[in-house]
């Protein structure tokens, strides 16, 4: 979600009430005291008096200590869990959660008892028609994103044939499956239900991470293979086995619950959380569980309203679509870098941003392509590698003055400037040729945010000229050896050229012709000696941003401000073949790719080049980030700028203006 940067939707609890804990997991994840305390529960040690709890986690080996605690001094039991949607890595791997869940009635799996979570489900009205549309667009957004508790995992890792019945394992002696009592035979005729109410299909068995990890054994195994029954312990997305699947059996997995959001209504055999409500067919369900639950209730219960969730990038407690949006972006970063990268044509005083961006999983190394690891290219390139390029929003500052980005993208098919072969956001655009109403609903607040809070690539500041009346075009000027010019510029591949067909064809309008920063600097080539002789008005420095507010049309070759006015409802006319030409939006007066035939809105357009194809990274932190926490950054100004070096970096370049094409 797009809030002020400092702000939170949960306040820091002013009435805190100390919980004692007596399990060490309390004391060195740091993560996990952190988040007590944001909910108002300060970890403590020794001896609880009145108005003090003590807190176990959930029902481990070691819960029993505190739960004697608590009884001996006559305090609540408060039990913590970890979240639904947790880390990349189980656990056990040493990941801190994203979340976690405090109950203090008793624990989500286990049906003996109720828990907080159950009566949420049992008496919350749930009737509230905002949070049931968030919930309904969380659910699509975990989906898409092909998102689970744990996530590292390729969703186009290779899959199983589709029509097989799903069983999925769990980890032995969970304390989930203790809770529903399930046993070896539990699971054992679990699998052959599976196969009597399912005649001649296969059945495929899915193993828990922790498991595939080596962490913890399963109730299944080679054992249990044979010619209609196989074994899948490969990370595999589970939307992808969900899609798949013919039916879904469980005891209590997590994937259960998962599963009824991917259309099934899944064979559930113990007590989780979510059986009970009509949703699950049930073989052992709490009697007391009678109330019948949408898809969207039971969401916003258990994902909404029951759990803490937790912001690693502002430091506080956050909604759902915060936790969303963040583990979507470390997701992604750990699905594409995690074989790591070998970079080229990146220079020495870009590879350190490359390797905080790049290198989270795994370092990057430079130079040579090597066998074992993709490589990626800077900018147009004949190489067979993936392209990389800046994002469209990039940083407060020019990329020529070594300002490090705030997004990067990284192009398999060709780069988003080049119009002479496809790219992977002409294939994003036209996917987003339609949209879900969430989808439509994300990229038209996320619109209004940027335009809002002007803000632009660079986000430059400037004072901006009094402006003459009159019908007002802007003719932005760019750099003419750019890439985005010789490779996408039609006829008219200059600025002056530009000047002269505009002011030609528009002889009464006031033309006003905005220099390119880069240009200004005099760090890259483009000047226009005369520009006033043709435009009524020159503008050096200003807020690009807040120059649209001020015209009614754009005419531009291949800028990106032309993408920026189409943003604010701007008429823009290209003169070459810039990425958002071609689609519908804007009057094109040269050739445009053919291929280019889906005509999305302009949240689809937006939803493509701003959420689908960049990848952001919030230098601060150390943390791939979401757009919407990008947009914070920028209109907060809490962002990484170049030190002292890159500074003089930046100087030292001007003795080589016009050949040297360093930061965009």
């Amino acid at each position: 979600m797009i809030t002020p940067h400092n702000e939170s939707p949960h306040a820091e609890d002013q009435n805190p009430r100390r919980v004692f804990v007596y399990n060490g997991g309390f004391l060195w994840q740091r993560r996990l005291r952190r988040i007590m305390r944001l909910a108002g529960y300060p970890i403590a040690l020794g001896r609880p008096r009145e108005g003090d709890l003590v807190g176990v986690w959930g029902q481990s080996p070691i819960a029993p200590r505190g739960e004697a605690m608590a009884a001996r001094y006559d305090v609540p039991l408060l039990r913590v869990e970890d979240a639904f949607l947790r880390s990349l890595h189980p656990g056990r791997a040493g990941e801190p959660p994203m979340g976690i869940l405090i109950d203090q009635s008793g624990v989500h799996f286990d049906g003996r008892t109720p828990s907080d979570l159950e009566t949420l489900l049992a008496t919350h009205p749930l009737d509230d028609a905002a949070l049931l549309t968030r919930a309904r667009a969380a659910i699509e957004r975990i989906q898409d994103a092909h998102l689970s508790k744990y996530n590292a995992f390729l969703p186009d890792a290779p899959a199983p044939q589709p029509g097989y019945v799903l069983v999925i394992d769990q980890t032995r002696d969970d304390a989930a499956v203790r809770a529903s009592g399930a046993t070896d035979a539990d699971f054992q005729e679990m699998l052959v239900m599976a196969q009597e109410e399912h005649p001649g299909v296969p059945v495929l068995i899915k193993t828990h991470p922790e498991t595939q990890q080596g962490f913890r054994e399963g109730y299944f195994g080679q054992k249990d293979v044979n010619e209609r029954v196989k074994l899948w312990d490969q990370p595999i997305s589970p939307w992808v086995l969900f899609e798949g699947a013919v039916g879904v059996y469980t005891i209590s997995s997590q994937m259960g619950f998962e599963a009824i959001y991917a259309g099934h209504k899944p064979r559930v055999f113990g007590q989780p959380f979510y059986a009970g409500w009509g949703l699950t067919s049930d073989q052992n369900a709490p009697a007391r569980r009678q109330r019948v639950l949408t898809k969207a209730q039971l969401f916003a219960a258990a994902m909404m309203l029951y759990p803490t969730w937790y912001d690693p990038l502002r430091d506080q407690l956050c909604e759902i679509e915060d936790v969303i949006g963040a583990l979507e972006a470390q997701a992604r970063a750990w699905r594409e870098d995690h074989q790591g990268w070998t970079g080229d044509n990146i220079r020495l005083w870009k590879r350190g941003h490359f390797q905080k961006f790049f290198g989270g999983t795994k370092r990057m190394g430079f130079g040579k392509a090597k066998p074992e690891r993709p490589a990626m290219v800077w900018g147009a390139s004949d190489q067979d590698a993936t392209r990389v390029e800046d994002g469209f929003l990039r940083s407060r500052g020019l990329g020529a003055e070594l300002v490090p980005p705030l997004s990067l993208i990284l192009d398999r098919s060709g780069i988003y400037f080049d119009p002479s072969r496809p790219s992977d956001l002409e294939t994003l655009i036209s996917k987003r040729a339609r949209l879900s109403p969430a989808q439509t609903q994300r990229a038209a607040r996320l619109i209004e945010a940027i335009t809002a809070h002007h803000l632009s690539k660079y986000n430059l500041d400037g004072q901006l000229p009094s402006l003459p009346e009159g019908h007002r075009i802007l003719v932005p000027g760019q750099v003419e050896d750019d890439a985005s010019i010789l490779l996408g510029a039609g006829e008219i591949r200059t600025n002056l050229d530009l000047l002269t067909a505009v002011r030609e064809a528009n002889s009464d309008a006031v033309i006003i012709y905005k220099e390119h920063p880069d240009v200004v600097a005099g760090l890259r080539a483009g000047k226009v000696e005369n520009a006033g002789d043709i435009a009524d008005v020159v503008i050096k420095d200003a807020n690009i941003s807040a120059l649209l507010a001020e015209v009614q049309e754009v005419h531009t070759m291949t800028s990106l401000t032309g993408f920026e006015a189409l943003m604010r409802g701007l008429p823009v006319t290209t003169y070459g073949a810039p990425f958002y030409a071609g689609w519908g939006l804007t009057r094109d007066m040269s050739e445009v790719p053919e291929r280019r035939t889906a005509r999305p809105s302009l949240e689809g357009l937006v939803h493509a080049c701003l959420i689908d194809y960049p990848r952001f990274f919030d230098a601060k932190v150390g943390l791939p980030c979401s757009v919407e926490h990008a947009v914070n950054l920028l209109k907060s100004g809490e962002i990484a700028h170049p030190g002292r070096l890159n500074r003089l970096l930046s100087k030292a370049q001007g003795v080589f203006a016009s050949y040297q094409h360093l930061w965009r």
